[in-house]
């Protein structure tokens, strides 16, 4: 170590260490010391990147810290993008998913001569990386990577790229393969026959004209609050069980005691269904997760009245909003700037916010400050894993 040394403070927006004279270093951790050519001489909160893929996957861009700096980055962002909007709160400390526990990724694949590549793109790049280990993804998920390859194989046309989602479900692990046309006899028997021993729960295809199941042997569902919502081929579920338990369970701290809730931007009803006891209404643009939504409410019995509403051509009306004692809302990346300016203009006592982007989070906060919300705490959720993503649930209260 020298003295002409600089130390890395903290961890930038995109991961790249920041030295106290303000040069970005790429891998680098808080407490790391930076050479003057450039070389990082790694620090307490510098751990070993376990992933044999890392850092050229694109996955991961934060293997290198340890839980505690990894946690501190997450709080960063959030305190960071409340400071550029003026604003500040009580920011708890993040709650973070372990590894191992992704059950929903999207990945892709490509023919190399005989063979298939199968996995994520490189950081920045079109490249893809053939993964053959991954510390993110759930074990029952991972297991079907090279069995993948093996099918894709005699599947797989020329060098088109197709893309591979897979979720685990109530059922087992479902996969949906767009950009792939299936067709004939011999294909039908080997995605049967592949689904048959693999346990599947169901494979879909999608050539180009929304997903077909070509073997589902039972209804698949996802439960959600206690209650079994069926799930359509390709719709959104958070990304981890621990990180969907986070979220739910600070929306019930901020609205567990409201008779009557608002529910907005639902998808299948991870929020609709977190309060048994209040009447909830549940607006969602997307056809399938609304429409599933609403028979799994129906049969459970749920007080629940399900809209297909596209909330940011036609947002609900600050007088309707008024009539709830708590709205929840958990909007896009995009954040939900229209629904947001009519909630402030709103009578609803309690908001709680639910957010995958802390800078539309945190520009849409300071809309409802000026409306004289205040902004009580945020809750960050950790919920991808060494990724720069970030989410949080925040209470708002006037």
């Amino acid at each position: 170590m020298s003295v002409n040394d600089d130390e890395v403070l903290r961890v930038a927006a995109r991961g790249d260490g920041v030295t106290s004279d303000g040069r970005h270093v790429a891998f680098a951790a808080p407490g790391d010391r930076v050479t003057p050519d450039g070389a990082v001489l790694p620090g307490p909160h510098h751990q070993t990147p376990p992933c044999k893929h890392y850092p050229e996957c694109g996955g991961c861009q934060l293997q290198h810290l340890d839980d505690i700096s990894w946690s501190q980055f997450i709080a960063d962002r959030v305190t960071g993008a409340l400071a550029a909007q003026g604003l500040e709160a009580d920011v708890r400390a993040p709650l973070l998913s372990p590894p191992n526990t992704r059950r929903r990724a999207t990945l892709h694949a490509e023919r190399r001569g005989r063979q298939v590549r199968l996995g994520f793109t490189r950081q920045g790049s079109h490249d893809l990386i053939d993964i053959e280990e991954c510390w993110v993804l759930a074990p029952e998920l991972f297991a079907l990577v090279a069995p993948l390859r093996g099918m894709l194989a005699a599947l797989i046309p020329g060098t088109r790229r197709i893309n591979v989602h897979l979720v685990q479900t109530d059922q087992g692990p479902d996969v949906l393969i767009d950009g792939l046309e299936a067709e004939g006899l011999a294909a039908a028997e080997a995605l049967s026959a592949f689904s048959h021993r693999h346990h599947l729960a169901r494979l879909s295809i999608d050539e180009g004209f929304g997903p077909t199941a070509r073997y589902e042997p039972e209804p698949v569902t996802v439960t959600l609050g206690g209650i079994s919502v069926p799930f359509p081929p390709g719709n959104f579920l958070q990304a981890t069980p621990e990180g969907e338990a986070a979220l739910v369970a600070a929306a019930q701290e901020i609205a567990g005691g409201a008779k009557a809730v608002a529910d907005l931007f639902a998808g299948l009803g991870t929020f609709t269904f977190a309060f048994p006891k209040a009447k909830v209404y549940a607006a969602e643009a997307a056809r399938d997760p609304i429409m599933a939504l609403k028979a799994a409410a129906s049969l459970a019995g749920r007080m629940v009245f399900a809209e297909h509403r596209d909330l940011f051509r036609r947002p609900v009306t600050a007088a309707d909003l008024s009539r709830f004692d708590a709205v929840v809302l958990d909007p896009p990346r995009a954040g939900a700037r229209e629904q947001v300016a009519e909630i402030a203009a709103s009578n609803a006592p309690i908001i709680a916010y639910v957010s995958c982007n802390p800078s539309t989070f945190a520009r849409d906060a300071e809309i409802l400050s000026k409306a004289g919300y205040s902004l009580d705490w945020v809750q960050p959720v950790g919920q991808f894993r060494w990724s720069t993503h970030v989410e949080l649930a925040a209470k708002f209260s006037r």
